[in-house]
């Protein structure tokens, strides 16, 4: 294994793991993603100049293989009918709930989510991530926002930088 790319994985696996399981919302899946992501970034590896490149192409590659997941036949989420309602004291409950609510978003919209509020990354490097339009995100992110919105209730207020997804 080439040192550059050792070093790459070892500091940065703890990040992208974190995202490959805000988009599948599952340990075991998003470990399987982010090997995949992972094995197909040290393949490109040579064309690759520097670790700032190589996490975002990691990032394009855990996004497009987890929507491909998506897509295919046998994926299936499955939304629990057991999510406690938002309290207004219990931050662990609250986080609970938002996560299982950001779950049941389509992949493209939790992807927007993950990538502007939780990695805090500019409307333009989720563009670049995401492979679309910086109009696409900006569409994307706001139906997002507004389906949490509206299953929070007009008596809530939306904070979602605030809450780990």
């Amino acid at each position: 294994m080439e040192p550059e790319f050792e070093a790459f994985a070892v500091a940065r696996q703890g990040a992208l793991f974190r995202y490959a399981y805000l988009l599948v919302g599952d340990r075991g899946h998003a470990e399987d993603l982010l090997q995949e992501a992972l094995t197909k970034t040290f393949m490109r590896w040579h064309r690759l100049r520097d670790s700032a490149n190589a996490e975002a192409y990691t990032r394009r590659v855990i996004t497009n293989t987890a929507f491909s997941w998506f897509r295919r036949k046998g994926w299936s989420e499955k939304p629990r009918d057991d999510v406690p309602p938002l309290p207004h004291t219990d931050d662990s409950t609250t986080r609970m709930w938002l996560r299982a609510e950001v779950r049941k978003l389509p992949p493209r919209q939790r992807a927007v989510l993950v990538l502007r509020y939780f990695e805090d990354l500019s409307l333009a490097e989720t563009a670049r991530t995401l492979g679309c339009s910086e109009g696409t995100v900006k569409s994307q992110g706001n139906r997002a926002l507004a389906r949490l919105r509206a299953t929070l209730g007009p008596e809530q207020t939306l904070i979602i930088e605030e809450v780990v997804l």
